[in-house]
């Protein structure tokens, strides 16, 4: 059964009284003429001052098309060009319907009415509150009384060329996100996906965890950028490490302060809210921040207001909060290092930056992206022989890299490599020079070595009770702690292999396990 929702016309709909009625094109009327569309209900909406002339669309309609049963639904509209008035004149239609999508099929006719109207009735049917398709009619040729009538369906998945369009369009945004890096690994292409439309539809806090070097400061900014782009925020992208942020010093930086709030405070300061005023702030280490500056900060984010330093007129801004972590903020408030209220505001949408040893399919193409930024600041182009970019990426991938510091790891890689090439070509020597190079820094890194590092955390009268064999397995899984976030995720890197083969797996239970066997927990070897 087709069932069309229409408006009568004040002007289109109306006709000579007389035979001649039927020589004019009536889009109300002409609806129900198509010889290729039979409507068998026709729910037509009036004003109360177009009574009449509904009634008479009716009874023509009923001439016309005997099949059709017309329902007139008196709508009170004062002004039919007022927009607030009109969609909710018409969205109590919509939402008082007893629609029966298995059923009927339900058409909204948008040839008549107001222009105000016709936007509402379309919003309406867009916003799937009447699920129905459109339908326009038109004039014929000169006598076709009838005229034309075309229906288009608002479900854009049925078209091919504007799904393709769609698809590459957020393929776009993905790459624009990922810097243009064709990165290969499946979690972290699913979770650009997520920010990308988190980024699109959100102004809500955005909380990015993730190690040292993982991203954090680049995802930030092209964050930035992408709803720049689409007219989303108008004011700057203002960055701080809020690790560098100590003592008085720090209120004033993030709040401002006015003259004479302190020694020094020779001239008033904005602050880096009052810069940040409608675009976004990225506060970059928050778990970093002192709990006066939290407090202060959760305020700011709730009210849109913060009292700067020395002052007692507050000052307004309206900005955006991206903040990155490689703490566990959960353990920072069971600490009371962190507040418990400012966490649950800024955890809306929390998103996990992997390290780059967990995402060593994505190193050959981070190379590539790193080579080609060192050939745009230094003008001179650098590439790698065939056997040199092998031996690199065989050693990057393989799991003796830990790549402690990430993505700053394999740029300074890049950068020492590209710089010592000769003629501008990285060769095997090259590559093993920065191998034992990177080697000896990540030694360098351990703070302690094997037997030291168990003597600090066992003592030394355990660590002497010990197997050889436990003592090197021990401080493997001691060194992984310490460079990983959570418990989970030290499990995750230690497991790597083994949960691929496993149905179901909790990593973090199995290390918890593995640690008590040896009368230890996840704090004492993090401490």
């Amino acid at each position: 059964m087709t069932v069309a929702f229409g408006l009568v016309g004040a002007t289109l709909d109306r006709a000579p009284r007389d035979a001649r009625r039927w020589e004019k094109w009536r889009p109300s009327v002409g609806l129900c003429q198509q010889p290729d569309l039979l409507i068998d209900r026709y729910e037509l909406l009036h004003q109360p001052a177009y009574t009449a002339l509904a009634q008479t669309v009716a009874k023509d309609v009923a001439l016309v098309s005997p099949e059709t049963e017309v329902r007139l639904h008196e709508v009170a509209m004062d002004d039919p060009w007022d927009f607030e008035e009109v969609y909710g004149a018409l969205y109590d239609v919509a939402s008082g319907y007893a629609f029966d999508v298995e059923t009927e099929d339900y058409l909204v006719h948008l040839t008549t009415g107001t222009h105000v109207a016709q936007i509402c009735f379309f919003l309406l049917t867009e916003a799937r509150y009447v699920p129905a398709r459109i339908v326009q009619t038109s004039p014929g040729s000169e006598g076709d009384a009838a005229g034309e009538a075309r229906i288009i369906d608002l479900d854009l998945s049925r078209y091919d060329r504007i799904a393709a369009r769609e698809a590459q369009h957020h393929a776009d945004v993905r790459s624009y996100l990922k810097s243009g890096i064709e990165t290969r690994n499946a979690a972290f292409n699913a979770l650009i996906d997520e920010i990308e439309r988190v980024a699109i539809g959100s102004r809500s806090p955005i909380l990015l965890n993730g190690p040292t070097g993982a991203g954090k400061s680049r995802l930030a900014r092209k964050i930035y950028e992408l709803k720049r782009s689409r007219g989303q925020v108008a004011g700057a992208f203002v960055e701080v490490n809020c690790a560098t942020l100590r003592g008085d010093a720090a209120a004033s930086a993030l709040f401002g302060h006015v003259r004479g709030a302190f020694t020094g405070a020779i001239k008033d300061r904005g602050g880096l809210l009052r810069e940040a005023d409608g675009g976004i702030l990225f506060l970059d280490e928050i778990g970093e921040l002192g709990l006066d500056e939290q407090a202060m900060l959760l305020r700011a984010l709730e009210e849109k207001a913060f009292l700067p330093v020395g002052a007692d007129k507050e000052r307004e801004s309206d900005f955006q909060l991206i903040a990155g972590t490689n703490r566990d903020l959960r353990e920072a408030v069971a600490t009371g290092s962190f507040r418990d209220d400012l966490l649950a505001r800024i955890d809306l949408w929390t998103f996990e930056l992997p390290g780059l040893a967990e995402r060593r399919e994505d190193i050959a193409p981070n190379l590539a992206f790193e080579l080609a930024g060192f050939e745009r600041e230094h003008r001179r182009q650098v590439r790698f022989s065939r056997e040199a970019q092998a031996r690199f990426l065989r050693f990057a991938e393989g799991a003796d890299a830990p790549w402690t510091a990430n993505f700053r790891d394999l740029n300074a890689a890049v950068t020492r490599m590209a710089t010592l090439a000769p003629g501008g070509r990285i060769t095997d020597e090259v590559v093993d020079g920065e191998i034992a190079r990177l080697r000896r820094h990540w030694r360098g890194t351990d703070r302690l070595g094997g037997d030291a590092l168990l003597v600090e955390v066992l003592g030394e009268a355990r660590v002497a009770a010990l197997d050889r064999f436990d003592r090197v397995q021990l401080a493997d899984v001691i060194r992984v702690c310490r460079q990983s976030r959570s418990l989970s995720d030290a499990g995750r890197t230690l497991f790597a292999e083994s949960r691929k083969r496993r149905a179901s797996t909790n990593d973090s239970d199995r290390l918890r396990k593995y640690l008590a066997k040896h009368g230890l927990a996840w704090a004492d070897v993090q401490a």
